[in-house]
């Protein structure tokens, strides 16, 4: 009763009707429009919730009648190719005329292949999936609608739209039903995309009295502060040193990578767990069962732990320095060139934590937390309730030594922990509650956008926050369950001649 045929259906319709002896399933959106009818009977169909993050794209294939996830699969983007963070592919686009209809394309065919994947884990067919709901940032946003993202490049950083989009799929290139629809939340802003929409959606701060921070912790981090009074947005540029790149033994997260660390506070020896195994380092069998493995580097949860744990064992200053006296005590610190690194392992592949290392990990942990910090400042808060941090880092990393970098402001931290992908699951809250559609659209209207870009103070936090964990912020509750070492800002020795060299020119 009261079904809308488009021409595309009435086409095939009467030959639907006889295939199915008369008996057809009919598949209808919520406006009452007929997407697709199929012979004989068909119990559920499905959606497709995507995910298109700038180093993974990642698509769960869900039964739109019960809503159970059927099967799930990721991809690296294959624009990585074309730069490794987002203004790099912008950068791209800008030398290269036409690089944006190369990267719309290969992000196109990353999700044609995760659809065929995901259908085929679920031993579904790829003209059964009836909706798709997409996430992800304002450039991969543009690139999937075909649009070009120069504009996000510079200020004023305009989107082209900052509304829900609603297309065909077969106008994205698609290979799904051809009747199949289209749905991409909204964005933001210019750095604030619809999968920031989507963490919103997922986590609902909008509906809390509590002060919650979100962070989705990436290339680009996406922060949204606020609560059922107020909510504040934005993104900072953390770079892809918290996923293992820029860092001299870095890797992504796989076997074999070191992912937990600890150092004895007298010997300052290490030990640590490599994934694909339980054991630590210095248990026995722990060499038999990584046998297969090999230990091959240290990705972003153990960067995150080796570097915190060299801080509070003393081997780290508060601004970041190698400690170059304890080379005498340890033989875990060795001389660099003009700094000094800490080995982590002496084994196949040697694995050190270089004064490189340790800088790349400051810029990106400073970024963000000057990021949160403007939001702060811009709510007149100096503490939040509850801190939430979505995205596979955010999910692996242990929130205690995320406090101790200072990634994050101080927090109780019982009040601390993973949203696991919460954008991802708000793609997958838009793909099977329409009313959630509504509701997301109405809060992105209200939420107050702040660039960090142009923001005066930006500089000013981003330094302070180069310290671990700071160095003027206090973390009161961090300290009840940590001790933090004594406030030690020093030089190294090669920075100190540097100094003096540099005071020489000057005379």
């Amino acid at each position: 009763k009261n079904l809308r045929f488009g021409p595309g259906m009435l086409l095939s319709l009467q030959r639907e009707l006889r295939e199915g002896n008369w008996k057809v399933t009919v598949a209808v959106d919520y406006l009452g429009q007929v997407i697709a009818v199929y012979p004989g009977f068909r119990e559920s169909l499905c959606g497709l919730a995507v995910d298109i993050g700038s180093t993974t794209v990642a698509a769960h294939l869900c039964n739109l009648r019960t809503g159970e996830v059927l099967a799930s699969a990721g991809v690296m983007n294959p624009q990585i190719r074309f730069g490794e963070d987002l203004m790099s592919r912008v950068s791209y686009v800008m030398m290269h005329p036409g690089g944006d209809l190369e990267m719309t394309k290969v992000i196109r065919t990353a999700i044609n292949e995760l659809a065929v994947n995901v259908t085929t884990q679920a031993q579904r067919e790829l003209d059964e999936i009836v909706e798709v709901s997409f996430v992800g940032n304002p450039i991969m946003h543009h690139l999937l609608l075909g649009i070009n993202p120069v504009e996000l490049g510079g200020a004023p950083f305009a989107l082209a739209t900052d509304e829900s989009v609603r297309i065909r799929a077969r106008d994205l290139d698609l290979t799904l039903h051809t009747n199949t629809r289209c749905y991409v939340l909204p964005c933001i802003a210019g750095h604030v995309g619809a999968d920031t929409a989507g963490m919103i959606l997922s986590e609902a701060p909008h509906q809390r009295e509590a002060l919650s921070l979100l962070v989705d912790i990436g290339t680009n981090a996406e922060i949204v502060l606020g609560n059922n009074e107020h909510l504040l947005a934005a993104s900072s540029p953390t770079g892809p040193a918290f996923e293992g790149a820029q860092i001299s033994s870095g890797q992504r997260a796989a076997p074999g990578a070191i992912e937990r660390v600890r150092i004895d506070r007298e010997t300052l020896a290490p030990r640590f767990q490599v994934i694909g195994s339980d054991l630590w380092s210095n248990e026995s069998g722990f060499e038999k069962d990584t046998k297969a493995l090999s230990v091959t580097g240290i990705c972003g949860s153990g960067i995150i732990e080796v570097i915190a744990e060299m801080y509070l064992a003393g081997i780290l200053s508060q601004d970041g320095v190698i400690n170059g006296d304890l080379a005498a005590k340890s033989k875990h610190i060795i001389p660099d060139g003009r700094t000094f690194s800490y080995v982590l392992s002496h084994g196949k592949h040697s694995i050190q934590v270089t004064q490189n290392d340790v800088r790349a990990v400051q810029l990106a942990k400073a970024a963000l937390y000057a990021g949160i910090r403007l939001l702060m400042e811009r709510m007149e808060i100096e503490t939040v309730d509850r801190i939430r941090l979505a995205g596979a880092f955010g999910s692996h990393i242990d929130v205690k030594y995320a406090m101790v970098l200072g990634l994050i402001p101080d927090c109780d931290l019982e009040q601390v922990s993973s949203a696991g992908n919460a954008a991802g699951t708000g793609a997958r809250i838009a793909l099977l509650n329409y009313e959630s559609r509504k509701e997301i659209e109405g809060v992105v209207r209200e939420v107050e956008k702040v660039e960090t870009a142009v923001e005066s103070k930006f500089q000013e936090h981003f330094v302070n926050a180069m310290a671990f964990p700071h160095k003027t912020d206090s973390f009161p509750n961090l300290a009840k369950v940590v001790e933090l070492p004594a406030e030690t800002n020093m030089y190294s020795n090669a920075d100190t001649n540097l100094v003096r060299k540099r005071r020489r020119k000057k005379r």
